[in-house]
């Protein structure tokens, strides 16, 4: 079965410049400001099919918000061609709020402060969707699910869209002459019901452990590659109630994507069976070890497209000096929350110390790879399973170009990472964003604006934690005092 709006390949045969809609259907706010490339157009016409040869009845179209959350609309299929067409309207407001929902800026306000126009009075941004994300989603009946990037009614760009800010820092790096590859270790935590432990803990990759997890894991590897993400294993941490997943490596555009759909999904899954999965890095019980995403990262000759890491020492030393030179300003992006800065902690798998070390795990950066099949890559130990997939890797690629551009040394190797005498990681998500204002290389990379705007509801956030008298507190003063 086809579909009634199938469009006849255009002149050229590859069907690369096909539309997914009628000629009637054309001149929508897509084609108008020319928001597509050709492979989008046909991943479009795609969509149409799969829909009515599934027989879909709902899309989701969503969109990573600056948390890395996903928020959107749930269209019926006879909506799907409008939207292909004109986008989705949302709220401009979810762009200016905190972790709580709540509205960090004024924005039923003349001028909401965040130095751009078209926020006020909480009006319209448009999501526009990316066909090229489409898939049909293994755990609701008959719906399917689509990520987009974010634009102003006047087609103009929202300087907030954390996709498209990724975008635009490939570029910077493509343009520099690299590619980059991204691989994905994500550790979660699973609860059984009321927050109750699914494993005890103490036992990394315990295999009779994992197997008395073998629903949980079968859930997920069933859900994960019926989404196409490129699953590689489901792992047991050490911690309780901890497993970790990772992914292939791929381009770093994907990997983010991947990423933010992981995460919903194993969300998802684990909720429609009983379970409550959390990328929170540290929950309360958490003491023996917290959750980390480890992100490795390296970089392809875009003229070869051979393995820059491995075939030039050079290029590989001066990216990794920018890593360690902007690690304090990147934590604001890689450990966005007051949670995260509570795995900084010595001997315990996450680094406290801003070092590098071949092949060492207690080090911010780990040399990775040197004579295996993958080649050569550094992991970033320093991130936390919540952080915005997006603004992560944008801020490895913004830090990085600095360190090529500037020819930085890394220094030498730390063999003690958690003795080693080196500046310290931020003590909290308030030291960080300090650190990041700090720093003209993000406001050179991401516009001042956006780091404005990323510190103010980061401030905002951490205040209110602040403000919030703690179980710790009560105990500690309640009586003493």
């Amino acid at each position: 079965m086809t579909s009634v709006d199938e469009r006849p390949v255009a002149e050229g045969g590859d069907g690369a410049s096909a539309r997914p809609m009628l000629a009637g259907e054309r001149g929508g706010f897509v084609e108008r400001h020319d928001l597509w490339s050709p492979a989008q157009y046909a991943a479009a016409g795609q969509l149409r099919r799969v829909i009515d040869e599934v027989g879909l009845d709902l899309v989701r179209f969503a969109f990573a918000d600056q948390h890395g959350v996903l928020h959107g609309k749930t269209l019926t299929r006879e909506a799907v061609p409008g939207a292909l067409r004109s986008g989705v309207t949302a709220p401009s407001s979810l762009l200016l709020k905190d972790t709580s929902g709540r509205s960090a800026f004024p924005v039923f306000s003349a001028d909401v402060g965040v130095g751009v126009e078209g926020f006020a009075g909480a009006g319209d941004i448009v999501l526009v969707p990316d066909p090229t994300t489409f898939r049909v989603l293994p755990w609701a009946g008959r719906t399917g699910w689509v990520l987009c990037d974010v634009r102003f009614p006047d087609g103009s760009p929202v300087p907030f869209c954390t996709r498209s800010l990724l975008r635009a820092q490939l570029d910077r790096l493509a343009a520099a002459g690299y590619d980059m590859t991204v691989g994905v270790e994500l550790e979660f935590h699973v609860y059984a019901g009321g927050l109750a432990p699914t494993s005890a803990g103490g036992q990394l990759l315990h295999e009779e452990a994992l197997d008395r997890l073998d629903d949980v894991v079968g859930l997920l590897h069933r859900g994960l590659t019926g989404l196409d993400l490129p699953l590689r294993s489901i792992e047991l941490e050490f911690g309780p109630s901890q497993l970790e997943i990772t992914l292939a490596a791929t381009d770093a555009r994907l990997a983010a994507d991947h990423v933010v759909l992981a995460r919903s999904a194993i969300r998802q899954l684990c909720r429609r069976a009983g379970y409550h999965a959390t990328f929170m890095s540290r929950p309360a019980g958490a003491t023996s070890a917290s959750t980390g995403w480890h992100l490795h990262q390296s970089l392809r000759d875009r003229a070869t497209g051979r393995p820059a890491f491995d075939t030039d020492t050079d290029v590989m030393a001066h990216y990794l000096g920018g890593l360690l030179a902007h690690a304090p300003a990147a934590a604001a992006f890689t450990t966005p929350t007051v949670n995260g800065y509570k795995r900084y902690l010595p001997y315990s798998l996450a680094p406290n110390r801003v070092v590098w070390g071949v092949d060492n795990k207690g080090a911010m950066v780990r040399v990775a790879g040197a004579g295996s099949d993958s080649g050569v890559r550094l992991e970033n130990r320093s991130g936390e399973p919540a952080a915005n997939p997006y603004l992560y890797i944008a801020s490895q690629v913004a830090s990085g170009l600095d360190g090529l551009r500037r020819g930085l040394d890394p220094g030498p190797a730390a063999d003690s990472p958690y003795a080693a005498d080196a500046v310290r990681l931020p003590a909290s998500l308030g030291a960080a964003v300090d650190a990041l204002a700090a720093d003209p290389v993000f406001a050179e990379a991401f516009g001042e604006r956006v780091v404005a705007w990323y510190a103010h509801l980061k401030r905002e956030e951490f205040a209110r934690y602040l403000a919030h008298v703690s179980d710790w507190e009560q105990r500690e003063y309640l009586d003493l005092f």
